[in-house]
């Protein structure tokens, strides 16, 4: 069957077979597929969907279209987590560390920030010295000998998404919950992950902005992981406001570091606790999430974590002292304060607008050639909730070019909604999803 045959049996809604679908991604992976046929069956398969069993032939399809990665040399359960993306989310930072200490292998392959959300990459390369890139077999011996290694995705990985991607990209197709599902799950499972806890951000400042689709999308990825072999839960996690209070690459590695030495409470921290006890509970390490977050506390209070994530950074040769020394990263020029010029209490901070101020900055890229300044970025004073006085300060923007500035101070005028009356607080998770069913969790900013 022709490509030209596929597409327009999905245009119709008729449902692809699985030798059809790994013909096609073989095909078009070398080079005999033209883009505009597959750019044509992605905006068929945008308005007919797919069924669960095409997803996961897709996902599968996708994940055999490069190199996997094998992870079977490493002792114990391997569980790996992905975000679909937020603002001032600097969970793997400290993730990766505190799983690490409780005696969980982390071997994890993470990405570059694009548009208003960071990325894991970027914000380790603030680090001195510290290297993301290393040879298959350095990467599995740190694992081996220190638990935990963070590192950029091989270039090799699951090609067919990224020629996928960068189709959807500039052809209106992203917002579609086959590709979106099939994209994540292939780049986990050739990641080498035996089982998978994802984070699917929902609100103004993530990729998912209604709670129908942020649903759908944690259900089907979930699926997937379950189809192929790999248990998969998921977390629906609010990105309404800002996770942490840091948007920029150095500025978030400072406040993770103090996350990490048990100084810095709040969202960001309750939100690790929850995922790192799932990826605890996937590992057969404890029994339920509230267990996992008992033993994971004191790893982050006694400062085990932090010098876990600080053997992390000597393996990969970077200056382990920034734990403890801020200085070390690198430094804006300039700094500006917002102030308030009303008292109230604050009603919202809009995520998304706090994101796309920071890279107006230069903390993030508008297009994947952007070169990002790794110093600048905003901090939040203030959270939803809070009553301020007149005068107090709300936001710090660090910066290098008085222009850009201009540019984000237009944007943090949009940022902020106060109130006359007090706010109340929005769930920090909404549910919880596994194989078994969606369980709703109280916990709240």
């Amino acid at each position: 069957m022709s490509i030209v045959d596929l597409i327009v049996k999905k245009r119709e809604g008729t449902i692809l077979q699985k030798a059809e679908i790994d013909t096609l991604i073989e095909n078009y992976v070398q080079g005999k597929i033209p883009d505009y046929q597959m750019a044509a069956l992605c905006m068929a398969i945008y308005f007919q969907g797919m069924n669960k069993r095409e997803v996961t032939d897709l996902t599968m399809a996708m994940v055999n279209s490069g190199e996997r990665i094998d992870l079977s040399s490493l002792a114990g359960i391997k569980v790996d987590k992905h975000s679909t993306g937020g603002v001032a989310d600097t969970t793997t930072l400290i993730l990766s560390p505190l799983v690490a200490a409780a005696g969980v292998s982390v071997a994890k392959m993470s990405g570059r920030g694009l548009g208003h959300t960071g990325g894991t990459i970027d914000k380790l390369e603030s680090i001195p010295g510290l290297q993301t890139t290393l040879a298959r077999e350095d990467f599995i011996k740190q694992v081996q000998k220190i638990k935990v290694a963070i590192v950029g995705q091989s270039g090799n990985l699951v090609p067919a998404d990224k020629r996928i991607y960068a189709l959807r990209d500039v052809t209106g197709t992203v917002p579609s919950i086959p590709l979106i599902a099939s994209s994540i799950m292939s780049k986990k499972i050739a990641a080498g992950a035996d089982k998978i806890v994802l984070d699917v951000k929902l609100g103004s400042g993530a990729f998912m902005k209604s709670k129908e689709k942020a649903f759908e999308l944690a259900k089907t990825m979930v699926a997937i992981g379950e189809e192929v072999g790999r248990e998969t839960v998921a977390f629906i996690t609010n990105m309404n406001q800002p996770l942490g209070t840091a948007i920029g690459n150095a500025l978030e590695v400072e406040e993770a570091l103090l996350t990490l030495q048990g100084k810095k409470k709040g969202p960001l921290r309750d939100l690790c606790l929850y995922l790192g006890a799932a990826m605890l509970m996937l590992a057969k390490r404890v029994k339920k999430i509230e267990e996992g977050k008992a033993l994971l506390k004191p790893l982050l209070d006694s400062g085990l974590a932090l010098e876990k994530f600080a053997e992390m950074i000597q393996a990969q040769g970077g200056n382990s002292n920034v734990i403890r020394d801020f200085s070390l990263l690198p430094q804006a020029n300039d700094q500006y304060q917002v102030k308030a010029s009303t008292e109230g209490f604050i009603a919202a901070i809009n995520a998304e607008t706090f994101g796309l101020a920071a890279m107006t900055l230069g903390a993030g890229r508008e297009n994947k050639d952007s070169v990002i300044d790794l110093s600048v970025g905003i901090k939040a004073h203030v959270r939803p909730g809070d009553k301020v006085r007149k005068g107090q300060p709300l936001f710090t923007l660090y910066y290098n070019d008085p222009q850009k500035l201009d540019s984000a101070l237009a944007l943090i005028s949009h940022t902020l909604q106060f109130s006359s009356t007090p706010f109340p607080g929005e769930p920090l998770i909404y549910s919880f999803i596994t194989k078994k069913g969606t369980q709703k969790l109280n916990l709240s900013f």
